[in-house]
């Protein structure tokens, strides 16, 4: 099979989209395929100038140069190819290949939604609409679609009106070795020799970006009422990037901000470590496509409590336990933060048998969550297509692996 992928430019900085484009090349390169990865070329961007001036510079080389290479380059290629988009907001490519053999990876609409005003935590300007508008223009002229959850697949059906030719779901696959430690003790003594921070005690862990939807806010809100309501010392370690300022603002206003640490941008091997060791992993995010952190801390055997809708509930199953999402009226933020803490106090009353029963539903949990199988099950779809071109096909794939 010819396989041709469609990713991010790199001069944009998606490294997770990039990163996923890559594991689907080097996957479907594994077993046998001739593939190939198009990408815009930084030509225009490269030209000195501010960074908004070099935003609409990468604009020309995504949506005027970069299509006229294109459709040079398919006149070249198989007339049986499959052309991938690795994610759907390379919608305005759609329109290069909606009339060859097609299929478009779908992550999460979230940028869609709020587009559509209809996520008051992330209000979009006049332009930002705009190019999201046009972006939805484009994949709903798609006939076949992945999605990684059924959370998206349920959002691309509403934004389409309908189903589509082909519209199958499977999970995201672990890329990462996230294992429990054969001696969380000397884990844990490792972070705390690395850090310099007193973790004798344990410690709660985040980790996630500044995004919206993330909610750091909020994981700092759980933090302080846990801590002023139980008065436990364990200490808060977030791991992502440098805060942004309204994060600092919630840091500042927290009693406990000395005891809340922000480790930034640590490598691979650090996060591992930081999952093994933690006495619970708070993740209540907003929303997700997908939700990765919940089944790299359960991979890791570390409790979970996140919030009680989907995906989260989805990726986490039965196997964490669960809080109200974080209300947009901050008049209703302080009452939330507090019912969050007392069901984060009762993960960590735990005894040593109920901690047990719930690392053991974790790790039982994310076995369907294996980076082989799923790309087995993508490239069965992909086969699917390239035999029998865009005539709907159902391969019952949305059925958990079992444990």
């Amino acid at each position: 099979m010819n396989i041709v992928f469609f990713s991010h430019p790199v001069f944009l900085g998606s490294i997770s989209t990039q990163r996923y484009a890559k594991w689907l090349v080097e996957g479907m390169r594994q077993r046998g395929h001739q593939v190939q990865l198009w990408v815009p070329e930084p030509k225009c961007f490269n030209t000195p100038g501010p960074a908004n001036f070099k935003k609409w510079m990468g604009y020309i080389d995504q949506y005027v140069l970069f299509p006229r290479q294109v459709k040079k380059l398919i006149c070249k290629q198989p007339t049986d190819t499959l052309y991938v988009l690795t994610d759907h907001s390379l919608g305005l490519w759609v329109p290069l290949i909606r009339d060859h053999n097609h299929i478009v990876h779908c992550h999460d609409f979230l940028a869609q939604f709020s587009a559509m005003g209809l996520i008051p935590e992330n209000k979009i300007g006049w332009s930002g609409r705009k190019y999201q508008e046009l972006i939805r223009k484009g994949f709903l002229k798609a006939k076949n679609f992945i999605s990684i959850s059924e959370k998206t697949r349920n959002d691309l059906h509403n934004l389409l009106g309908g189903q589509p030719a082909v519209s199958e779901m499977v999970y995201n696959g672990l890329v990462q070795p996230y294992t429990p430690s054969d001696n969380p003790a000397d884990a844990l003594l490792s972070l705390q020799t690395e850090t310099g921070i007193d973790l004798k005690d344990g410690y709660l862990l985040h980790v996630g970006g500044n995004q919206w939807n993330k909610n750091r806010n909020g994981v700092i809100e759980i933090y302080s009422k846990w801590r002023v309501k139980f008065r436990n010392q364990k200490p808060l370690l977030m791991i992502g990037p440098e805060p942004d300022e309204a994060i600092r603002k919630a840091h500042a206003r927290s009693a406990y901000r000395d005891d809340i640490h922000f480790l930034v941008d640590k490598a691979d091997s650090f996060v591992t470590l930081a999952y093994q060791a933690a006495s619970a992993f708070l993740f209540p995010s907003l929303a997700e496509g997908f939700g990765w952190p919940i089944a790299e801390a359960m991979s890791s055997g570390t409790p979970v409590l996140t919030t009680d809708e989907a995906p989260m509930t989805e990726v986490a199953g039965g196997a964490a336990l669960f809080i109200d999402r974080r209300p947009a009226d901050e008049r209703k933020a302080e009452a939330w933060a507090t019912d969050a803490a007392k069901v984060l106090e009762k993960l960590l009353s735990y005894d040593l048998d109920e901690r047990t029963q719930l690392v053991t539903q974790g790790l039982l949990n994310v076995k369907r969550f294996n980076s082989e199988i799923t790309i087995d099950k993508i490239e069965k779809i992909y086969l699917s297509l390239a035999r029998n071109g865009a005539k709907p096909v159902s391969l019952n794939y949305n059925s958990d692996v079992s444990a």
